[in-house]
């Protein structure tokens, strides 16, 4: 397969035909369709994260197609569109774990660090850190969801969604980006525009 490989930081990615990955037991192989291009995979090939692997296939915003499911994979079907995000698996064992709040585990993997990633024309990935695709986005315009979507997403839920500005007991967040990322969250829900603050709950801080 045709894959972008990192060899090293500050160096520009490199076009090659590699091996088409393997599904390992409780992955799946994913025939990629769009993978984004997120701040981390800038500073990952600046070396502001340092290189945990070399060469390196960078890319976790992923979304494409099932084509196979390895030993104990059973999540997703043949042929069903699924994305891949950052996060691409945790230990299972850890305090975080085991509360469900695996993006703070202690030993995580990374799509696209520590693992390969999405700019290839195959990647795979642990099944249960997978999502579903509906079938109304395209691949372009939902693969940005796998990381800016879900961090935006999160932090709404994390505060109850929006609620009503000046609330007692709440901290106003200014917003403090631009482009996407601000479209992205608010286009989550109707009640937030580009221009507004959001408002969380103060024990979040």
């Amino acid at each position: 397969m045709r894959a972008m490989l990192l060899d090293a930081p500050g160096k520009p990615l490199r076009l090659a035909e590699i091996p088409k990955p393997v599904s390992e037991a409780g992955e799946v192989l994913i025939r990629v369709e769009a993978c984004g291009v997120c701040r981390t995979d800038l500073h990952i090939a600046d070396g502001e994260l340092a290189l945990r692997r070399s060469p390196l296939i960078p890319g976790h915003e992923i979304v494409g197609i099932v084509e196979q499911n390895g030993p104990g994979a059973s999540r997703f079907a043949l042929g069903a569109r699924i994305g891949v995000p950052w996060l691409g698996g945790s230990c299972g064992n850890c305090e975080y774990c085991t509360k469900a709040r695996e993006n703070l585990c202690d030993a995580p993997t990374f799509t696209g660090y520590t693992r390969h990633g999405g700019y290839a024309e195959y990647t795979t990935a642990a099944e249960r850190f997978c999502f579903p695709i509906p079938e109304q986005y395209d691949a372009a315009h939902a693969a940005p969801l796998l990381c800016a979507g879900l961090i935006g997403f999160r932090a709404l839920a994390m505060a109850g969604g929006v609620t009503e500005r000046g609330a007692q007991n709440r901290t106003k967040i200014q917003r403090f980006v631009d482009g996407k990322l601000v479209e992205i969250r608010a286009k989550m829900t109707d009640r937030v525009q580009p221009n507004d603050t959001l408002v969380v709950p103060q024990r979040f801080f």
